[in-house]
């Protein structure tokens, strides 16, 4: 695909439009490095769509890539943050906004790449998070009910306020559950019909939204490996670092797939053994999460592996000639 200024904007019924590629799906699928072969091929710069790569410190728990697998493109939102910093889907997307000029003005395209799909959701259609959909007051409050009386019963307030979104928020998902409250709480209005007014909204972009995915057994074995990977490269020692740096289990970072369970286990509530099996079935739910969460978004172009038989090199080409096809 060519390259320039020329195809970074795209003009369609007389209004000018941005190109954005959107590489996700769920956890160990293998986006990374699809994401740097689609980069080389296009001209791109990846944007992180990772709740917890920002974060530096978090470097095995969250399969962060390597200076050596980034082959030398460029990468954004990535080690940009201290783990007790606060990021969320509104920083996010203020971020997006400071890096993406730069991207469009070197005459590059943006590559998305990433499985958390709200993010994803948040830039595509622009939605809006505003100063007044936060009380400190409130959410302290919320956060106390969730450290005094657990994620159950902080999930319990929010079914009986706003049925829907407890559906699609996991008990679990504390910092999700406590913005749905919070958002219920200032405007009266379920943040689960604040969410279907914003996903029926049009994008700023001109965007290709790829969902790669697998065959639901061999991506589960593929999670199995990538957690018994993680223990061999030392997760419990990163764990144990982020420790001594007085991270603690109340902290957003730490509540991210690998540290909560493997913080378990240095607490004494675990055995490492129990932590290991709880993270590959955490890690397993959170991906069957993630495809539920994209099966419901518009516009995506599923790319199956096992329909091209695993080929790379096919995956790309595919991907390669959709993109052509909507840009002449």
């Amino acid at each position: 695909m060519e390259t320039g200024k020329k195809e970074t904007e795209k003009k369609e019924n007389g209004k000018r439009e941005r190109p954005l590629i959107v590489l996700t799906g769920p956890t160990a699928v293998g986006k990374t490095k699809l994401s740097i072969s689609l980069a080389k091929a296009v001209g791109g710069e990846i944007v992180s769509a990772d709740s917890m790569q920002v974060y530096r410190h978090m470097d095995i728990g969250t399969a962060k890539i390597t200076q050596e697998e980034m082959q030398g493109i460029t990468h954004h939102m990535i080690d940009i943050l201290e783990p007790w910093e606060s990021f969320n889907v509104a920083v996010f997307k203020d971020m997006c906004g400071q890096c993406l000029p730069g991207i469009y003005e070197r005459g590059h395209i943006p590559i998305v790449t990433g499985g958390t799909g709200f993010y994803i959701q948040a830039l595509l259609r622009n939605v809006e998070f505003t100063e007044n959909e936060s009380n400190m007051e409130y959410r302290a409050y919320l956060e106390a009910v969730a450290s005094q009386k657990g994620a159950a019963y902080l999930h319990e307030m929010l079914e009986k306020a706003d049925p829907v979104s407890a559906r699609n928020i996991h008990a679990n998902n504390i910092k999700r559950t406590i913005r749905a409250l919070e958002y219920f709480h200032l405007t009266g209005e379920p943040i689960s019909r604040h969410n279907e007014r914003e996903r029926e909204k049009s994008s700023d972009y001109y965007s290709w939204y790829f969902v790669l995915n697998d065959e639901r057994t061999h991506l589960y074995h593929n999670i199995d490996l990538r957690v018994d990977e993680m223990m061999r490269d030392g997760l419990v020692a990163e764990v144990e670092a982020l420790a001594a740096l007085g991270c603690h289990k109340e902290l957003v970072s730490m509540q991210g797939l690998g540290y909560k369970e493997i913080l378990s286990y240095l607490n004494g509530e675990s055995t490492l053994e129990q932590a290991v099996e709880l993270l590959k079935r955490n890690t397993r739910h959170f991906a069957k999460r993630q495809l539920t969460w994209f099966r419901r978004e518009q516009n995506v172009i599923w790319v199956d592996k096992d329909k091209f038989e695993y080929d790379e090199d096919r995956i790309l080409q595919y991907m390669l000639e959709v993109i052509n096809q909507n840009t002449q």
